[in-house]
């Protein structure tokens, strides 16, 4: 599976641009998930020197990314290529609901492990997010509908 991972307040707490503490197990997560032989991205709005202490940062944690801000690393970017990234899995801080635990993270991409209660509650908060979003675009419909 291709799995793009943003940088700043996913794997690292934001405070671009410098870099933050760690996110708690988000190092090991990654590690682990490449050696199940998933591909990662690191997919950050980073560039320049920026970029390069992200992926220094990383790689001083053991992490060597399949590609940086590309689909595949021989990749050439201009105008003709979509900057969006061809992944299968998108994780970021900005998900609706928010970041969930990297724990959890494991959990629902390999099935191996238990959710423990925290993760549980945190998966709950974000089935919450899902249906409330359902609901508004049914009311929504509905709107445009009486119109």
């Amino acid at each position: 599976m291709i799995i793009a991972i943003d940088f700043d307040g996913t794997i690292v707490e934001h405070k671009y641009p410098k870099i933050g503490r760690e996110i708690p197990f988000a190092t090991d997560t990654i590690k682990r998930l490449i050696e199940k032989g998933h591909q990662i991205i690191l997919w950050t709005y980073r560039a320049g020197a920026e970029l390069d202490e992200a992926v220094k940062y990383c790689e001083g944690k053991g992490i060597v990314f399949y590609a940086v801000n590309k689909s595949y690393p021989e990749e050439e970017l201009d105008d003709t290529i979509s900057r969006k990234i061809n992944a299968d899995l998108f994780i970021d801080d900005r998900n609706i609901g928010g970041m969930l635990d990297w724990g959890m993270i494991y959990y629902m991409i390999t099935g191996e492990g238990e959710p423990d209660e925290t993760m549980l509650r945190a998966m709950e908060k974000k089935n919450i997010f899902i249906r409330l979003g359902e609901q508004l675009e049914r009311l929504n419909q509905a709107i445009k509908q009486s119109k």
